[in-house]
């Protein structure tokens, strides 16, 4: 069965629940949202670096540690994927141009 958000968050959720000596997860989220946060950071950062060196396998690996992470983050700070993925499924009812037209700050 091939990997999903969905079955990587279920995975998380379970290690989540573990004990932080036994899992990274749950390490992790002992630690709190800042060190979630900085951990997404960091592999966002070497991803970036990877994609402008070109390198593509070393890119697959750093989007890998990214997603976790990522997922470690929404976790930590309360935010279901279920409502990631409504938020992105509600964007994709317009352009992406429409929808950036449309927030706030028009970023």
């Amino acid at each position: 069965m091939p990997m999903t958000l969905e079955t990587l968050d279920q995975r998380l959720a379970l290690r989540a629940a573990a004990s932080p000596e036994e899992s990274y997860t749950a390490k992790l989220i002992a630690r709190g949202v800042e060190k979630c946060a900085q951990k997404l950071g960091e592999e966002a950062t070497e991803a970036v670096i990877a994609a402008v060196s070109r390198d593509k396998p070393e890119l697959t690996k750093e989007a890998a540690d990214v997603l976790y992470h990522l997922l470690v983050l929404l976790r930590v700070s309360g935010v279901a994927l279920d409502d990631v993925m409504a938020e992105l499924d509600a964007r994709t009812a317009q352009s992406g141009l429409a929808e950036k037209a449309g927030r706030k700050d028009n970023s």
